[in-house]
Parts: C-alpha cells; structure tokens; sequence
C-alpha cells in the first residue's frame, strides 16, 4: 500500500454465541492485528466489554484495499462487517515523557 489517502471504520458484530472455531482462531487474529498495527495500516482496534462488537480503524486508498485486508483476518467470515469511509477521525498522540536528567 502506498500513501493511503483515507480511513475507514470497520464495524464488526460477533456471533451470539462463539463456537469452538471461532475461538480457537483468536490468537491467529490477533497476530493478524499485531502485524497491521505494527505496520500502521490498522490505527485503532477495540473490543466491547460485552464482546458483541469490535472496531477497528484503517488506513486505506479504497473500500476494495479494506475488503482485502480482513480477508486476511480469521474471524471476519464469522461476522457481520459494516465499512463506512471517514471524512476526519481524531485521536490524542500519546509521547513519552522523558527527564533532562
């Protein structure tokens, strides 16, 4: 991917009930997360208390780029996904504190 121009939210509702398939694959998914947040193709990825819904934010040139990128995650065929592209998504950057000392 090169200098993507856009994000999209991707609103994803679990199953009700989550089989032994879908859990065994978790940790397959979260390396999947790991590596896009490393790579900083996925900027935000969050999980509701209640496990029915996650988000995730995507830094992408198109809707198509996105579908392309959750084929690559073991659970997106277990769930209902819903991409709707961003006009701004704001987020306080976090730094280091550090001392002169």
């Amino acid at each position: 991917m090169i200098n993507p121009t856009n994000q999209f939210m991707v609103d994803f509702t679990l199953p009700e009930e989550l089989s032994r398939a879908f859990t065994d694959l978790i940790p397959y998914q979260r390396a999947v997360v790991d590596r896009y947040l490393s790579e900083g193709t996925l900027v935000n990825y969050a999980l509701a208390l209640e496990h029915a819904k996650l988000w995730a934010i995507f830094n992408a040139n198109s809707e198509m780029e996105v579908l392309e990128m959750l084929a690559d995650f073991p659970l997106t065929p277990f769930m209902r996904v819903e991409i709707n592209q961003l006009t701004s998504f704001n987020t306080a950057e976090a730094t280091p504190a550090f001392s002169l000392n």
